[in-house]
């Protein structure tokens, strides 16, 4: 599924281009992960746990573009990689009313309204491919985040206690959250 590009003006003024990736962007999106998975313990893997090479980013991209049930959304800010996002669409006969997205930015890039801007637009995907349920999860303790899905209407349903556990020790729990549309 292949999204039509957009720029949207930021908290700071500045312009983000929201587009869909290509293959030229697979290894910038691979560093671009490795970078957000070491700038927060909120996503769920270490940097070093992401092990992919530049050939399966490649087929990742490539099944994603030509997929009807998934698509991604970059964001770039001054042709920089700011953020990405993901929304799956469930496919079987009782669940296909329901999509789950997942987001991750830059820590340089918070607060300034890429996550709204992309989150908004996975919604209204949904909206348009029929789906009446979106569904996230989110770490304990990532009050930005929570903030923002709130914000944007997604409430609290179920938490997995103890479902990461860090380096040091300590436990984060897991939030899941869903949005009714329509």
């Amino acid at each position: 599924m292949v999204y039509e590009a957009k720029t949207v003006l930021l908290k700071n003024g500045r312009e983000a281009v929201l587009r869909a990736p290509s293959q030229a962007d697979a290894a910038a999106l691979k560093d671009f992960m490795v970078r957000c998975y070491g700038e927060t313990e909120f996503l769920t893997k270490y940097p070093e746990e992401f092990t992919i090479t530049l050939q399966q980013e490649q087929a990742y991209l490539e099944k994603n573009i030509a997929s009807s049930t998934e698509m991604m959304i970059i964001c770039t800010v001054d042709g920089e990689l700011a953020g990405n996002c993901q929304i799956n669409f469930k496919t079987g006969l009782k669940a296909k009313h329901r999509a789950s997205v997942s987001i991750a930015l830059l820590k340089k890039f918070w607060g300034i309204g890429i996550g709204a801007a992309m989150l908004q637009e996975l919604l209204a995907v949904a909206e348009k491919q029929g789906a009446t349920q979106v569904e996230l999860a989110c770490l304990e303790g990532n009050q930005r985040a929570l903030a923002l899905y709130t914000k944007l209407g997604f409430t609290p349903v179920a938490s997995l206690p103890n479902a990461y556990r860090l380096k040091d020790g300590t436990s984060l729990g897991e939030i899941t959250m869903v949005k009714q549309l329509g």
